[in-house]
């Protein structure tokens, strides 16, 4: 999916996740994403997104103060023999609601990931780990994705996966 409309974390959560990023790198597990990747939790993606829905999405995300909370380690998958490695973020009610709102205003289909009652809040720590590394990149993350990790929602932006650039809502 090329398009996404994403919330960026607060200073020491995006952190966090970066140092987990750089561990699973270290011990040789995942590539180390570019600059322009930041931690996120993605509301919508698809692969357009019209540029005309973003008035209506920046009405929704003007007044976002919402606080979550980045849970266990998850890992989705297999598929082909590797799997995604991510964080789960607990979904409370301030935080499905938005994410409904982003998605009838994304257009999302009912039946999608992002439709209502479909969505899995997380956070990726690692694409492509070999289904017979998971227990290394475990280890690798072991001291620091065992206690809850709470946070400010920072913002949210428009990340454009095909040109790979962002703009803030």
């Amino acid at each position: 999916m090329a398009q996404s409309v994403e919330l960026l974390l607060d200073e020491q959560a995006e952190s966090t996740i970066r140092h987990q990023w750089e561990l699973l790198a270290d011990a040789g597990l995942a590539k180390p994403p570019p600059a322009s990747v930041r931690p996120h939790i993605t509301l919508f993606a698809a692969d357009d997104l019209s540029p005309e829905r973003e008035p209506a999405l920046s009405g929704v995300l003007d007044s976002l103060d919402l606080e979550v909370c980045i849970g266990a380690l998850m890992i989705f998958g297999p598929r082909r023999g590797r799997v995604i490695l991510v964080r789960q973020v607990t979904p409370s009610l301030a935080l499905l609601c938005l994410q409904t709102r982003v998605a009838e205003i994304c257009g999302a289909e009912a039946a999608g990931q992002f439709g209502p009652g479909r969505w899995s809040p997380h956070v990726t720590v690692a694409r492509r780990i070999l289904v017979d590394r998971i227990g290394d990149a475990l280890t690798a993350l072991s001291p620091t994705a065992d206690r809850p990790l709470l946070t400010k929602v920072s913002g949210c932006r428009r990340w454009d996966g095909v040109n790979r650039t962002a703009w803030l809502l």
